[in-house]
């Protein structure tokens, strides 16, 4: 296969050792979320993951810049180096679509997060940098975090042409929902399970395996304001009107990208996850892979779900790579 490829998790307390099954794999890399209304803390379990692998690359995918400091995010970067070696670490950064909404915020202006990533990298070459009138640098001696200049690649999360420009002008590549051209590391972000000769896809282990990606078209066209483009999409958002809508956002991200919340659950049946290709056949994953390739994707990855991830990660391997 000449796509990389490497895994990304709903980051949990199990997630460094999700992280060593996947290096045992073959998995390239191992990308943890950042959205602390959701999941643990991304360093915290980066860190965790470092300790317990030795070959597989870890990283965010991808960061909010309003969520820390640069400089708490700089001291971070330096502890996983520190931990991994530069040479495991990328940091994927992104305008906070799902890691801002689940906080009832809306996503960043592409002029912040280029500030930020500006920065940020500066931070990581032991200059100085400035940040809300004040004056930094990393001073951390030896002993207290990975001597400067940290050299680590750094991933836009990018859609529109803001989030594209910005990738170009600041980052290595981009991470993303698909793929985009014009870049020499594109990662393209997939969801969904392998499905067993002559399985259910409305069974229970294929819903909990790839029903969690199904409400995420739901979410896109809601904010897009594209119901529309969804079967079911305006009942669908009905479920959610009687909750206050200062308080909606939390009703809608329950259990994103884990399992299938209780409002949601009789829109994802086994016909819409097949619709949205989320449950594919072996040879329909290699069909969908090389789809990819041609796309402009230079990696893939994968975001396994359910009970059984470690079978979740061995199932996709072997598919994409038969």
């Amino acid at each position: 296969m000449a796509l990389a490829l490497s895994c990304a998790f709903a980051t949990s307390a199990d997630s460094h050792e999700h992280a060593r099954i996947a290096e045992e794999l073959g998995y390239s890399r191992a990308w943890f979320y950042d959205s602390p209304a959701l999941y643990p803390d991304v360093w915290v379990q980066l860190c965790r993951a470092a300790e317990r692998t030795r070959r597989i690359g870890l990283g965010p995918g991808v960061l909010v810049p309003s969520l820390r400091h640069p400089m708490v995010n700089a001291a971070a970067i330096a502890t996983l180096v520190s931990i991994a070696g530069p040479g495991r670490v990328g940091v994927g950064l992104g305008s906070g679509f799902t890691g801002r909404l689940t906080m009832g915020q809306r996503p960043m202006k592409w002029s912040a997060v280029r500030e930020y990533v500006q920065v940020l990298r500066a931070l990581l070459r032991g200059e100085e940098a400035s940040w809300d009138g004040g004056v930094m640098r990393m001073m951390h001696p030896a002993g207290y975090g990975a001597s400067r200049p940290i050299e680590v690649p750094f991933l836009i999360g990018a859609a529109g042409p803001k989030g594209i420009a910005a990738a170009h002008e600041l980052a290595d590549g981009v991470f993303g929902a698909s793929p985009l051209p014009g870049f020499k590391w594109s990662i393209a972000l997939t969801f969904g399970t392998v499905l067993h000769d002559g399985e259910d896809p409305g069974s229970a282990r294929v819903l909990e395996a790839a029903g969690h990606a199904a409400p995420v078209l739901f979410h896109f066209a809601l904010e897009n304001k594209r119901l529309d483009m969804v079967e079911r999409g305006k009942e669908w958002a009905e479920v959610y009107e009687s909750i206050p809508a200062n308080r909606r956002h939390l009703a809608i991200h329950d259990q994103h990208l884990i399992a299938i919340n209780e409002r949601d659950r009789p829109f994802i049946t086994g016909e819409r996850i097949v619709k949205q290709g989320l449950a594919l056949s072996r040879a329909g994953w290699g069909e969908r892979v090389a789809m990819l390739e041609a796309a402009g994707a230079t990696e893939i990855a994968y975001q396994p779900a359910g009970p059984e991830i470690a079978s979740e990660l061995e199932a996709f391997a072997s598919a994409v790579r038969g």
